[in-house]
């Protein structure tokens, strides 16, 4: 999370981030409540995401973060931008012969968890999410931060992903300051006590 908040931080140009979970952890968004996740502490990691959304079960999954900054030609209205990177996602699962959709109309809320709640351009793979995303806005740019899971990725698709939302792809790594500095927003912020029952 903190690594993620540093980069919109210090957005130059777009980027995009994946990481994936080494034991079972649980996301929620920014104006979740506390109470709706405590009963999972005993089991996994909880943590208080800076974007919206719902709550996020992680631990197969494969997360994403893209960072877009305000002067770039690439920073459009928030579901512009969802609806460009879902279609990236559902191409690049193509690749891998997997035929999904994106949902045309937003489902019925029937539970605080993210996956089990559908919204307009969410990726559907034989009816049922298997992608979906949360965004930031700062005056600086935009933050999205997305889960795909419960669907077979195959081989390459980080780099199918990412060459369907550019054609200049270059990889590189996230400099020692940076990590420093996110461990500080980390010790401050996403691992204090304030933050993660900021509303209950």
């Amino acid at each position: 999370m903190a690594i993620d908040e540093v980069l919109l931080e210090d957005v130059g140009q777009p980027a995009i981030r994946f990481y994936r979970w080494d034991h079972p952890a649980l996301s929620f968004g920014y104006f979740g409540r506390f109470a709706d996740v405590e009963n999972h502490e005993s089991q996994r990691d909880v943590v208080r995401r800076w974007t919206g959304g719902g709550i996020v079960f992680h631990g197969e999954d494969l997360t994403y973060s893209i960072v877009i900054p305000a002067s770039d030609s690439a920073f459009e209205s928030s579901m512009s931008i969802y609806e460009k990177t879902h279609a990236a996602i559902r191409a690049a699962l193509a690749t891998n012969g997997q035929k999904t959709e994106l949902a045309d109309v937003a489902a019925p809320k029937i539970s605080e968890s993210c996956f089990a709640n559908a919204v307009r351009a969410d990726v559907l793979w034989n009816g049922q999410k298997v992608a979906g995303a949360a965004q930031r806005r700062t005056r600086g740019g935009l933050l999205q931060q997305g889960s795909i899971q419960k669907v077979d990725l195959g081989p390459n698709f980080k780099k199918h992903f990412a060459a369907q939302l550019s054609a200049n792809c270059r990889e590189r790594t996230i400099g020692a300051a940076l990590v420093q500095r996110a461990q500080q927003i980390a010790e401050e912020k996403y691992a204090t006590v304030a933050w993660l029952r900021r509303r209950r």
